[in-house]
C-alpha cells in the first residue's frame, strides 16, 4: 500500500512538472528568457488595456535609456542617493539565476550594455520584497577596497584601504543605487560559477532599478564574459521572445558550443569613449527596395566620440538620430494609403484595412543585410485595425550621434555575440 501511494505521488509530481509550461528546463548553458509581461513572468506589473498600450508605456522609458547609454563613458562618477519608490517599469527580459550556497532564486534582468551585476540584499531601503540574504549563503564574502575588483567599479568611493568596497551608480537615466561589492556562487543553467563579484544593493532611488537585480553582459571588466574567462570564451547568443509570448520560451546560450554555424555576420566595433557598448557598422536603410537618403556621416562610427550605432537588449524600440529617422518616416509614409496619425512615441500609425501589406524595412550592415520581419517593424492595436511603425527618433539631448537597434527589432532572431572574432551574427529563429 505504501509503495502504491509513493508511486502515485511520484507520477502526480512528474505529470505536474511535465504539463507546467513555466517550469524551467535548462539544457547545458542555455537559460530561459522571459519578458516582464510574459505569462510566466515572476513580476506582476499592472497590465495595460492592450499590447499597444504596453509597448507605449515601455517605450516612454526609452529616451531616458538612450540618454543613459550616451553617458557610458570611460570616466568614473559618483551618483547621489536619495529616497525613492521603486516600480517595475524597467528591464524587459529576465533570466532565472541562483545566487549563494544553497542557491537563492533571483530573476535578473539581462542587459548587454551594463558592466556588472547587482541584486537587492537584505536590509535594502526602498527595494522589492524579494531580496538576496547573504547570511543564508555559506560561500558569501564581502570585498574590500584593497581588492582588485574594487578598482574596476565605477562610482566606488573608498576612503580607507581596509574598508568595504562601497559604490554608487546610476541606471536607466533617472534612477540610482548604493551597493557593497561582494562575491558568491552564481548558478546559470547547469553551470556554477564560484566567487562571482557583484553589487549587494543597500538603497535605491528612482523607479527604474530592476526589482530582482541585473546581470551585465557588456564588454566591461566586471561583466559576465570578463569574469568567466575560458568558461564561455567571450561568446554568447540569445533569442528574445515577443512581448506577447506566454512562457519562458526565449533562451540565452553561453559559450561556443551549440552556437549556430551558418549565420550571417557583421563586424563588432568598439569605442574607447564608450567601451562597454556593442557597436555595429550600419551603412544604410531600405524602405521597400529603395535606399533611404540622408547624410551618411549620421551613421558613421567614430571611436573617438562614441558616435555610431549600437545593439542593445534594454531599449524597447529602435531609435535613430532625428535626420535619419525623419528620412525613414517620410519614405515610409509615401508608401501608405489613407491618413497617418500619431500615438505616444509613434508618429506613423495607419489603418491596416487600407494598407494590408505595408512596406518592409531592411537594415544594411557591413557584410550583412537584415530584412526585418513584419512583427519586428510594426506594433498592432488589438481593438482597432491600427498599426504603428515601431521606431522613433533619439532624444536630442544626447552628447553625440547614437543610434540604437532595440529589442523589439531583435525578437525571434538568434543574436550571436562572438567577441574573440569581433563579430555579431543574426539568424531567424522562432523562440515564441
Amino acid at each position: 500500500m505504501a509503495l502504491a501511494i509513493t508511486l502515485f505521488l511520484f507520477l502526480l509530481i512528474s505529470t505536474c512538472k511535465a504539463t507546467d509550461p513555466c517550469a524551467s528546463v535548462s539544457d547545458g548553458s542555455d537559460l530561459a528568457i522571459d519578458h516582464i509581461y510574459g505569462k510566466c513572468s515572476p513580476f506582476s506589473p499592472p497590465k495595460p488595456a492592450s499590447w499597444l498600450d504596453t509597448v507605449l508605456g515601455m517605450a516612454s522609458k526609452d529616451p531616458a535609456r538612450v540618454t543613459y547609454l550616451s553617458s557610458l563613458t570611460v570616466m568614473k562618477s559618483t551618483v547621489p542617493i536619495a529616497s525613492g519608490q521603486q516600480t517595475i517599469q524597467t528591464g524587459n527580459y529576465v533570466l532565472r539565476t541562483k545566487l549563494g550556497t544553497p542557491g537563492q532564486l533571483m530573476f535578473m534582468v539581462m542587459d548587454t550594455s551594463s558592466d556588472n551585476a547587482w541584486v537587492p540584499c537584505t536590509g535594502c531601503a526602498h527595494c522589492s520584497t524579494t531580496l538576496f540574504n547573504p547570511t543564508n549563503s555559506t560561500s558569501y564574502q564581502s570585498l574590500g577596497c584593497n581588492m582588485a575588483q574594487c578598482t574596476q567599479m565605477k562610482g566606488q568611493a573608498c576612503t580607507a584601504e581596509a574598508g568595504p568596497c562601497v559604490f554608487n551608480q546610476s541606471y536607466g537615466g533617472d534612477s540610482s543605487f548604493s551597493a557593497t561589492l561582494v562575491q558568491d556562487s552564481l548558478t546559470l543553467g547547469v553551470d556554477q560559477i564560484p566567487n562571482y563579484a557583484f553589487g549587494c544593493i543597500n538603497a535605491i532611488a528612482g523607479g527604474n532599478i530592476p526589482p530582482q537585480g541585473l546581470l551585465g553582459l557588456s564588454r566591461g571588466p566586471m561583466s559576465l564574459l570578463s569574469q568567466t574567462g575560458p568558461l564561455y570564451q567571450g561568446t554568447f547568443s540569445y533569442c528574445l521572445p515577443s512581448f506577447k509570448s506566454y512562457y519562458f520560451s526565449g533562451s540565452l546560450r553561453l559559450g561556443v558550443a551549440g552556437q549556430p554555424k551558418n549565420i550571417k555576420t557583421t563586424p563588432l566595433l568598439q569605442s574607447p569613449h564608450r567601451p562597454s557598448l556593442y557597436y555595429l557598422n550600419l551603412t544604410g536603410i531600405n524602405v521597400g527596395k529603395k535606399p533611404v537618403v540622408f547624410p551618411p556621416e549620421l551613421l558613421t562610427f567614430n571611436p573617438t566620440t562614441g558616435a555610431g550605432t549600437i545593439i542593445d537588449s534594454g531599449t524597447v524600440i529602435t531609435r535613430f538620430v532625428q535626420p535619419v529617422y525623419a528620412a525613414i518616416r517620410d519614405e515610409y509614409r509615401t508608401r501608405l494609403n489613407g491618413t497617418v496619425s500619431s500615438l505616444g512615441a509613434f508618429d506613423t500609425c495607419f489603418d491596416t484595412s487600407v494598407n494590408p501589406i505595408p512596406p518592409p524595412i531592411t537594415l544594411r550592415f557591413t557584410g550583412m543585410d537584415l530584412a526585418l520581419p513584419m512583427e519586428n517593424t510594426l506594433i498592432h492595436s488589438s481593438s482597432t485595425p491600427l498599426a504603428c511603425l515601431a521606431m522613433a527618433e533619439a532624444p536630442n539631448n544626447v552628447n553625440s550621434v547614437l543610434n540604437v537597434i532595440a529589442n523589439l527589432q531583435q525578437q525571434n532572431l538568434r543574436i550571436l555575440f562572438d567577441l574573440p572574432n569581433s563579430r555579431l551574427g543574426i539568424a531567424r529563429e522562432l523562440c515564441n
